[in-house]
Parts: C-alpha cells; structure tokens; sequence
C-alpha cells in the first residue's frame, strides 16, 4: 500500500464529502477509492469513516488521522516544492483568493500582468466572497478586505477603500438630495443583500444615529446589478467605493451624504507566513502590492 496515496485518498473523499467526489477528483475509479480505504483501515486496525448514503462521516479516529494526514500531506508537498525548485526562482503554481467584485477589477488585472512577467509560474485565482481558510485548502496569498483578526496570518496593508451613499443625477433633480441619513427616510434604497437580509446601514457624525434602518425598494446579491440598478435611476444605493468608481467617473452616479461616509476599510494582502517563502509567493507579494496601492489610491475620494 502507498501510504501517502492513500492519505491523499482519505483527504479527498472528507474534503468532497463522498467517495464518488474524491474518484472525480483524483481521476481514479471508484472501486479503487473504496478499495485504497478500506486497506488504509485495515492496516491501521480501526475504522476512519462511516459511509451513510448521503454522506460520509467520520469516526473520532478517524478525526484525529486525518488533521495529521492533513500535516504530513502539506509537509511532503512542500519538500517536493524545495526539491524542484521554487525556492531557487520563482516556479510552479500559485493560489490567490479573493472577494468576487474586488478580484474582478482589481487583483485580475494584476494577476494577467504577473503572469506575462513570470511564465513558469501558474496562478488559480478562486473569487468567492467567503472568507477561506488558507492553511486547510493551502492557499498562497488572499486579498482580505476589513480589520485582520488575530489569526497569526501575515497581512501587508495595501490601501483602504470605504462605504459610500450614491444615485443617478437623474433620480436627484426628480426626487432631490438628501443632507442626512435620517432624511432617506423619503427616498427609494436599493440594498446589496442575498438571502440574509441586512436591512440597516451605518453612518457616522448623523446626530440621529449611527444605524439607519431601511426598506429597500430593490435587494440584489450582486455588486454589478446594484451599480445598474441605481445608475437607471431607481433609487439611492450603498455600496463600497471599488465598486461605484467607473459610474462615479463616467457620472452615472454622484456620491451624496460624504460628510456621514464613515471609517475607511483596510484592504490586506495576507499569507501563512511560512518559515522558508516560496520566491513565487515573493514575486507576488513584491509585483502586486505596489500596483494594488496605485490603483485604490485612485478611487474617488
């Protein structure tokens, strides 16, 4: 029995939530992923997984084996990493995580730049506006919008961005331009929500409070579909400065409401930290976050 393959094996089939997904993901028959299994089991003498027909679960044996497979699966990727070479020049494949909206228009650009500099190295860029854990999907670097919780990940500051209050020209010379918070009340709101409902949005310096609660005319879960919506005049709308700077330059938006605008929102690159940096991780770091600061340094303000 490979050892090794069969951790790899036993991860894939928890991480997929079946044996089916790890067989799609290995590209290896199903047979032979029951079949790698159930010896990994045998040989170790305890049973790791309970195979249900809707999902697998695991035993508190089989917990305990595979945060450790986990460990020596990483460690044995990393020497393979050192051995071919990624320590010596920059090499092999990079994994960049970031919001959706911001990773479109801001860390896309940059990857495309990066990888006509670097063309030994790949890069899988994921957008996705969860918050992933880097070190259990092993992620190279995400960009993190907001305050770094103490995660002991290592995070370099690459510019700020902020919530702003916008609408259509045409909306205010119908309906006109409110001064407070308090005043939009008479307004028609456009909120960025999903399924969840968050129906309240904060300012500051509004004497009458720093959480206004709203009864939006039109919810969407998308940055784009807000920005059309409220570029078409259908009513006022929140959203974050990234995500309004091509309505705001082309004026299909005016920003109201700046003296409530509120605290800035950090924007981070952050990594694990790893003793011994990958030169791709490097490369990276050094080729994007100078071009990062240049591009939110030229939002509107």
């Amino acid at each position: 029995m490979d050892r090794f393959e069969a951790l790899r094996t036993l991860v894939s089939a928890v991480d997929g939530g079946s044996l089916s997904a790890a067989s799609r993901m290995l590209r290896m028959p199903l047979s032979t992923v029951s079949r790698k299994i159930s010896e990994l089991e045998a040989h170790l003498t305890t049973q790791l997984l309970v195979r249900t027909p809707r999902k697998l679960l695991l035993t508190d044996a089989g917990e305990a084996f595979v945060h450790t497979a986990r460990r020596l699966l990483a460690e044995l990727d990393e020497a393979e990493r050192a051995a071919s070479g990624e320590y010596r020049e920059p090499i092999g494949e990079l994994l960049v995580t970031a919001p959706i909206a911001f990773g479109k228009l801001h860390i896309l650009p940059i990857v495309l730049d990066f990888l006509r500099a670097f063309p030994k190295v790949d890069v899988r860029l994921v957008l996705s506006d969860k918050i992933i854990d880097l070190a259990e999907n092993h992620v190279d670097v995400a960009a993190r919008l907001g305050r770094l919780p103490d995660s002991g990940l290592v995070g370099m500051r690459v510019g700020e961005v902020r919530w702003i209050t916008v609408a259509s020209p045409g909306y205010l010379a119908e309906r006109g331009t409110p001064a407070t918070p308090a005043a939009l009340a008479e307004h028609s709101c456009l909120a960025f929500e999903g399924l969840h409902t968050s129906r309240s949005w904060r300012f500051t310096g509004d004497a009458d409070g720093s959480a206004l609660a709203i009864n939006p005319r039109l919810g969407v879960n998308t940055a784009d579909a807000l920005v059309e919506a409220a570029s078409n005049g259908l009513g006022i709308a929140r959203m974050t400065s990234y995500q309004a700077a091509a309505a705001l330059r082309g004026g299909q938006l005016v920003e109201i409401l700046k003296p409530f605008v509120g605290d800035p929102i950090p924007v981070h690159l952050v990594h694990t930290g790893p003793p011994l940096v990958p030169l791709k991780l490097r490369a990276f770091l050094d080729f994007a976050a100078p071009r990062l600061r240049a591009s939110l340094g030229a939002l509107p303000r």
